[in-house]
This record gives structure tokens, sequence and C-alpha cells, in this order.
């Protein structure tokens, strides 16, 4: 797998560190294309927020509390000093947002997936094509300004999966993901780790906030974006993830994102976020 310890910037500047660029957002952006193995950004953080935006690909984004997934015309927002590793496989177009904390005290503070409308977009990919020094008066400063008001109002997606602490539930969880088609109930894997299947239950909803199904639901929304979006047909999804048929999955993405998967994915890569519902 390629490593790269730093996103792309442009060709001479002279400021490269986003953290000692003195202007309220940084934006650069452009394509990557990976090795075979894929592109992976080791564990790091910035003191300013950073905000990771997808036109084409998936990445991956993980930090100690959970795992985001990216789709395209999805972000990741990420709070300042907040560390973190990402990874994205294939052909990639991603733009990278970095905020300076003062300047947008309205952005969460923890972790989300936002759907990017239409306007964000544009002003993202303007913001891209500043200099790094833009003038602190002016058409740049203003452009900048409406960015961050858009991002405080984006939509947050459902596509976010808790990453217990206990190293029992993280057994479980390197487990199904190595092997998602394992269907083993609770009670079985509760016998695997050695607990009680209500000290299983207990702990997975104290952790994660989710019931165990849930939980196991979520990863397989996870996986399931992740290879819908390298070219995976829907039918070989639903067999790695343990369907009896293609029908029980389309039924339970459907429930998930509020769209078939054939049609959300055909929405993102027109541009055009579906709803999502509630989970």
């Amino acid at each position: 797998m390629e490593k790269m310890t730093m996103p792309m910037y442009r060709e001479n500047d002279d400021l490269t560190d986003p953290d000692l660029v003195p202007r309220p957002v940084m934006a650069v952006g452009g394509s990557i294309v990976t090795d075979p193995g894929g592109m992976e950004l080791e564990t790091h953080h910035h003191r300013k927020g950073e905000l990771i935006y997808m036109t084409r690909g998936v990445l991956k984004c993980e930090v100690q509390q959970g795992l985001w997934i990216v789709p395209p015309q999805c972000a990741v927002w990420i709070p300042g000093g907040t560390r973190h590793s990402v990874n994205g496989v294939g052909a990639i177009d991603v733009y990278i947002l970095f905020v300076e904390p003062a300047s947008a005290p309205n952005l969460s503070d923890a972790c989300c997936t936002v759907s990017v409308s239409p306007l964000l977009r544009e002003l993202l990919l303007r913001c891209a094509s500043f200099p790094t020094l833009y003038p602190v008066k002016g058409v740049e400063s203003r452009i900048a300004a409406a960015l961050l008001d858009e991002l405080a109002v984006a939509p947050v997606e459902k596509l976010h999966l808790p990453m217990p602490a206990d190293g029992r539930l993280r057994r479980i969880a390197d487990g199904m993901t190595a092997d998602p088609s394992d269907r083993a109930t609770v009670q079985e894997w509760a016998n695997r780790i050695g607990a009680s299947e209500r000290t299983l239950r207990r702990l997975v909803v104290q952790e994660t906030g989710m019931s165990f199904g849930r939980w196991r639901q979520q990863l397989h929304i996870i996986l399931a974006l992740q290879w819908l979006s390298q070219g995976a047909s829907v039918q070989s999804v639903a067999t790695d993830l343990g369907y009896e048929n293609a029908s029980s999955f389309v039924v339970m993405f459907r429930k998930a994102l509020g769209a078939s998967p054939a049609r959300y994915m055909t929405q993102r890569l027109a541009g055009s976020p579906p709803a999502t519902l509630e989970m």
C-alpha cells in the first residue's frame, strides 16, 4: 500500500503545513491514482479542523472512537487535534479543507460524515483554486466565509461505525470485518470471547450505543458502500455479506440509507446525494 504522510499541496507554495497558514481556511485537492494496494495516510493530527471531500472513489477514515466511510459527494469532518488515519483504493478525486478553529466555532466538535450540497461543493472547489496566502480582505475572504457558513448547516449522514474500546468487542469487530458473511448469533459470539450473552449485549450497547444487530448491520453498510463504489455487483456484495439473496440485502440497504444500492450509487456518482434516513 502506498504510504502518504501529508495530503496534496500546490506546487511552488512555500507554506506546506496547514497549521502554519494564517488564513481561516486552506483548501487543496485533485486526483490521486494509487497503486493496487491503495493509498494510506498514516495516523496523524492537525491543530486545525479538517474536511475531506470525495468526488470520486471512497475513503475510510478511522479515529479512536470509530470508523467513517466517505462515498462520492460526501465529506468527513475531523475536528482539530483528532488523531486519525485515512485510506482509499483506486482512482480518487479528493479535496481537503483545513479550518482555523476560531473562524468556525459552530462546527461540530465530533467526527461526522456530511452530505455535500452543490453550493458547498462549488465553494470548496473555488477555495481550492486560491493561493495559499489569499488576500485577507476581498472576494476570496468572502467566499471562504460563505463556505464556512454552508459547512455549518450541512446535513450529517449516518455512515459511522462506532468502534469499542473493550478488547473483547474489538476482537468481534475484527472477526466480523475479516469474515462479514459469518452469521454467528450473539450467543455464539459470546462463547467465542468467553462472556455470557447478557454481558455481550450490555457491552455492545454501552460502548457503541447500538444493539448487536444494529452494530453488525452498520458494519455491513460500511463494507457495502466500499465494495459498490469499486464496481462490485449487488449480488456479489449480498453474497459476501452473508445474505441469502440480493433482495434481502436491498431491503436492508434501503431501510438504512433511503434508496436501493443501485439508485444510491447512481445518485452519488451523478453528484446528487439522496436523502438519507435516521438510523
